[in-house]
């Protein structure tokens, strides 16, 4: 469903991101890691079609996002690291902004934002303007906005920040969920312990270039550490790098 063929992104000055090249399967949920500075974003960024590569492709579920950024685009729902909300609008205005973005019908819209409005707890705010919500409360919008046109693609940049615990693992589930359902999330965060409870395979990235990939045994294997947690195994990639 996502194929990154030797992605690169040069700004002159600095790498940001060195021929990386990697696949993630459908109902597959990939973790993105990497220290600050590492590339993790830039990747997600040039995935959701905000900044181009200086070389290399995307592939989302067969479509090249170069070639057709719009095709791509309907089927990824993007979840930035600080994301831009219009806060004079309702979060349900909000919503209805998003869907004439994607194209989702009005019947349909008010009965997914109904849903996914009380599957995030927000039903109740709906009404209220969003500069009222607290952060945790923006974060979860913005997810409901990109679930609402129903995508095949997940992208998600740092998706728990300003989350309280319970957010966190009501989030957690939605995603699995989302997985079970043939979903592909590509998630990228500095949660360690959340990669290792949620994803299927994990990617490590420094310095622009992917260290290693596998699932938690595999980067044991290529760390040579053992049976040791992800942190232990992060730090020793990347120390080595």
């Amino acid at each position: 469903m996502i194929e990154l063929k030797n992605l690169t992104k040069d700004y002159g000055t600095t790498l940001a991101v060195n021929r990386l090249s990697l696949d993630v399967a459908a109902g597959e949920i990939y973790g993105f890691i990497g220290p600050n500075g590492a590339g993790k974003t830039t990747t997600i960024r040039m995935m959701g079609g905000i900044i181009e590569p200086t070389a290399g492709s995307i592939t989302i579920a067969g479509i090249d996002l170069r070639k057709d950024p719009v095709a791509a685009k309907k089927i990824i729902g993007f979840v930035p690291d600080r994301p831009f909300l219009y806060e004079k609008l309702t979060g349900m205005e909000f919503l209805k902004f998003i869907a004439d973005l994607y194209s989702v019908e009005a019947p349909y819209l008010f009965r997914r934002s109904e849903e996914l409005l009380k599957q995030f707890a927000l039903w109740e705010w709906a009404d209220e303007i969003i500069e009222a919500y607290s952060h945790g409360m923006k974060q979860r919008l913005i997810i409901v906005a990109a679930l609402l046109h129903d995508p095949k693609v997940m992208i998600i940049d740092e998706p728990m920040v300003g989350l309280d615990p319970e957010a966190v693992s009501m989030v957690k589930d939605i995603l699995k969920g989302l997985a079970a359902q043939n979903v592909t999330i590509f998630v990228s965060t500095h949660t360690l312990s959340l990669a290792e409870d949620l994803c299927d395979r994990i990617g490590v990235i420094h310095k622009g270039t992917l260290l290693a990939q596998g699932s938690v045994s595999d980067l044991n294997l290529a760390a040579k550490t053992g049976e040791a947690r992800l942190e232990e195994v992060f730090l020793t990639l990347v120390r080595e790098a």
